[in-house]
């Protein structure tokens, strides 16, 4: 019997309120899920497209229990939370996706590596650091990582010869290979609760090397039909090893003909922000869908498509000030995602453009050439 659904179909919590929450918030709302969000800064970007806003911390156990309490089901938009009371709520049976036990090893990226040994999935050479003199384990250059809280380029040192040991991470860390990669690939993957998985299409990658920020996402990702297979059917095995529910950003290296797992995002993730444009159903959809039991939707790629970061521009801070609008808004096939954040700062993500075309060169062209000219920058210079 065809089950018969009521308004609202869920009540649906996030775990954070910027653009990433924003986003879901928005395509939860438009399928008639009610939201509330749980966030330190009444302000985000978040805010003004949710139903309920709880203002608390990310490793408030009062707050966190508030917002799960009173949703059906709840869901984050970044890892770095208290995972230990969202382990308690789901013993107590409420509905956590991804599950807090994956989060919690997830967040800490020694954790991610030894899963990934574990199931025999390929990525860089590791050592965890228990001595300065682990550093030099794996010879030089190496890349030594931060075990929790790396985001956006922090947390992250290359260590290029035994001279940089001094400038290395004091905190818990690892080293790792460091791999002379042709390109940076990434493949989002979802998951519903019954199992069922869609993933989308293998995308490369380009990172501002100012920051280590990602830069530019083309999609397709113009590889060898041959190496796009062997990246789809890695991510996918990626997240089945997970037993993860929702959407999974899997991110990778193409070196030597090889595909190398670099980490894993248990979210909507900025290589995937195409979607949104490009692909039948986007990635914020899909893990609404995932997480809430309906049926997982098409992934298929439309169109080629071209997405650039717009960045904080250097040199400025406060209140945004935009540059380049109307002229980039006059290009066929731009699409213009501003975030909603009050503040800018130098390299703070601020928004994004995807440009497509039937012609993936033609995308990529057109958004490299409003990356030169719309700029974010603020009032006030610093």
């Amino acid at each position: 019997m065809e089950k018969i659904f009521h308004y609202p179909l869920a009540r649906i919590g996030i775990i954070g309120g910027g653009q990433l929450g924003k986003m879901m918030a928005q395509k939860a709302q438009k399928m008639g899920f009610h939201v509330t969000i749980l966030t330190p800064d009444p302000d985000c970007p978040a805010a003004p497209v949710s139903d309920m806003v709880i203002t608390g911390g990310f490793h408030d156990e009062e707050k966190i229990s508030e917002l799960v309490q009173q949703s059906d089901v709840t869901t984050i938009e970044i890892e770095h939370i208290n995972t230990a009371i969202l382990k308690d709520m789901a013993s107590a049976g409420h509905r956590i996706y991804p599950s807090p036990d994956l989060l919690e090893m997830i967040k800490d990226k020694y954790q991610q590596k030894e899963m990934l040994k574990r199931h025999g999935i390929p990525t860089p050479a590791y050592h965890f650091v228990d001595s300065p003199g682990s550093l030099k384990k794996l010879g030089f250059p190496v890349v030594q990582k931060a075990c929790r809280g790396g985001y956006d380029g922090k947390g992250v040192m290359v260590l290029r010869d035994e001279r940089d040991i001094e400038k290395a991470i004091q905190a818990e860390s690892f080293i790792e290979e460091y791999i002379p990669f042709e390109m940076e690939l990434a493949v989002m993957v979802a998951r519903s609760i019954q199992g069922d998985i869609r993933c989308y299409p293998v995308v490369a990658m380009e990172f501002d090397d100012r920051a280590n920020i990602c830069d530019l996402v083309t999609a397709p990702s113009g590889l060898d039909p041959a190496l796009e297979k062997q990246a789809r059917d890695i991510a996918v095995n990626t997240v089945k090893a997970l037993d993860g529910v929702g959407i999974f950003g899997v991110e990778m290296f193409l070196s030597n003909g090889k595909i190398l797992v670099n980490e894993i995002a248990p979210r909507p993730h900025n290589s995937g922000h195409y979607t949104i444009e490009a692909c039948v159903t986007c990635q914020f959809e899909q893990h609404i869908r995932a997480i809430t039991g309906l049926p997982l939707g098409a992934a298929e790629l439309l169109c080629p498509a071209a997405m650039i970061n717009l960045l904080g521009e250097e040199g400025y801070a406060g209140r945004p000030v935009i540059e380049g609008l109307e002229r980039a808004l006059s290009i066929p096939g731009l699409s213009f995602h501003l975030y909603g954040k009050d503040q800018t700062r130098p390299y703070r993500k601020m928004g994004h453009i995807t440009v497509i075309d039937r012609e993936r060169s033609k995308a990529i062209e057109k958004a490299l050439e409003v990356k030169q000219f719309l700029k974010i920058k603020g009032e006030k210079q610093v």
